[in-house]
């Protein structure tokens, strides 16, 4: 960001909740189904249909306002937010305004700025105030590509209309794009680990919007905000953010004016372009929606769901810190996924921590991600990756052969013993046996011995080679040095 200026950025995140049937009717939430086929009167809005409301999306709700430290309001209302889109057949969508589901979080998230390769400098928390987080239901979607004569016309797909959403709205307290990056990915893992939303940003049901405005540095006034749209990864958010900071800067030192409007990311160019001007809440004409009761939920209920939860992400990133060892980075890592950490524990617990994150984070991630799995989907469990630590930290097998032990694994799914004892990789940690080879070796290389005891003590090297070659790479490197070591001083 240029010198003197500070940007001011706010965020709204719309994550659909993982439920099998919709907000008010119960046709389908499946993705993928054929345009139009899961809709009934209810989310169509024709006429004498009733909306009915869905209590898992009220207690998937819950799970992710308590997964994120809001509030959760005893009462509710839901509204009618009236506008005209294609994709909204009743001319209105079922929202929340003045009397939302869950208000007033405090949120704290670890952020960095990155270098130029977009890698993580420092760490720091940030605390996020989240205004509210209200449930409503989605539109449909309008499609203008793959479909004959896009150019001529949009085609409209029911399907998404009516699926239930909560939606997250922060304070503008993000002054930079990584930070907005690094909270959309903390919400992002918090309501996939609590169950509470798929998350997933390809298939649509995690979309985020952005305000961002301007201001000189030192100024306590806000500038004038943009919406930007159009934002379906949060790579291209943080891309979105940063050309709309630098442009507002640049048209407002050219002697410009910004005008509130929303805005659309075109990837292809790079940049942001006008959509519309935006709309005020008044523009919406709010209000109480007469064909549904005031939602009201009891405290003990909201406790019941709490002890249904598990140990949220942050909560067991600090506590794989004290209670293993581990850094920031490494516990920050095995916490990106909730059935990742608990890969990891059992790992731990069939091994040692350590050893089972090591092994976890730097070998069988690899390979889970060239293969395009997920912890979950392993065919190493955790109790045979827990094994193979056990082999090469109690000198059965060394590094080397464990990673290659390792990727035998990973593609016959056979455990850590079977692999070994096939593939004849046991290491010679016999004392004895080894002694009987260093003996012979020295024996065989008088010259190399002698200019060893000349002062070249780079030889060592060449023993420790020979030795290794004899034993057909089986015998325990630490005993075969600590041998020699014990040999070519005594001579």
């Amino acid at each position: 960001m240029k010198e003197g200026w500070e940007a001011v950025i706010g965020l709204e995140i719309h994550a659909q909740l993982s439920t099998e049937s919709k907000i008010f009717c119960g046709c389908s939430t499946r993705f993928g189904d054929e345009p139009n086929s899961n809709t009934c009167p209810v989310c169509l809005g024709l006429p004498g249909s009733l909306p009915v409301l869905n209590r898992r999306a009220v207690e998937l709700g819950a799970r992710a306002a308590l997964a994120l430290g809001l509030r959760i309001n005893e009462v509710s209302v839901f509204a009618r937010k009236n506008y005209f889109y294609p994709d909204l057949p009743k001319g209105y969508q079922i929202s929340q305004y003045d009397r939302p589901f869950s208000e007033e979080g405090l949120l704290e998230i670890m952020t960095a700025e990155r270098d130029e390769g977009g890698h993580a400098r420092e760490w720091r928390p940030l605390e996020v105030r989240i205004t509210r987080m209200h449930l409503e239901e989605d539109a449909g979607k309008n499609v203008h590509e793959g479909l004959p004569e896009t150019g001529r016309y949009s085609y409209v797909d029911l399907n998404r209309a009516g699926t239930p959403l909560a939606e997250i709205v922060t304070e503008p307290d993000f002054r930079t794009s990584w930070e907005a990056y690094d909270y959309v990915n903390h919400v992002r893992r918090a309501l996939q680990w609590v169950g509470a939303s798929d998350a997933d940003m390809e298939k649509g049901n995690l979309r985020c919007e952005a305000n961002v405005s301007v201001r000189r540095a030192g100024s306590a006034e806000f500038g004038t905000k943009v919406e930007l749209k159009n934002l379906n990864s949060v790579r291209f958010m943080q891309r979105a953010i940063e050309f709309e900071i630098e442009r507002q800067i640049a048209l407002i030192e050219s002697g410009g004016r910004v005008t509130q409007e929303t805005r659309l990311w075109d990837e292809r160019a790079g940049e942001t372009r006008v959509m519309r001007s935006k709309e005020e809440a008044h523009d919406y004409r709010y209000f109480p929606e007469p064909d549904l009761q005031p939602l009201t939920v009891a405290a003990d209920w909201v406790e019941q769901v709490r002890s249904l939860m598990p140990e949220l992400p942050e909560a067991r990133r600090r506590r794989f810190m004290e209670q293993y060892g581990l850094s920031y980075n490494d516990a920050a890592l095995l916490v990106r996924e909730r059935q990742l950490a608990d890969f990891y524990e059992r790992a731990a617990a069939a091994s040692n921590p350590r050893g089972a994150a090591n092994w976890l984070k730097g070998e069988l991630l690899r390979e889970l991600d060239a293969a395009g799995r997920r912890a979950e989907d392993s065919p190493v469990t955790p109790e045979e990756l827990g094994a193979l630590v056990r082999a090469v930290e109690g000198g059965r097998i060394s590094g080397k052969q464990g990673k290659d032990v390792l990727l035998e694994m990973f593609r016959s799914g056979k455990g850590a013993d079977r692999v070994i004892e096939e593939q004849g990789l046991a290491q010679v940690s016999d004392a004895g046996e080894i002694e009987k080879i260093v003996t012979d070796v020295l024996a065989s290389n008088p010259q190399q011995l002698a200019a060893y005891r000349g002062g070249k003590e780079a030889l060592f090297g060449f023993f420790v080679g020979q030795v290794m070659k004899v034993s057909k790479g089986k015998a325990n490197p630490k005993v075969v040095n600590d041998l020699l070591r014990e040999r070519l001083k005594a001579e």
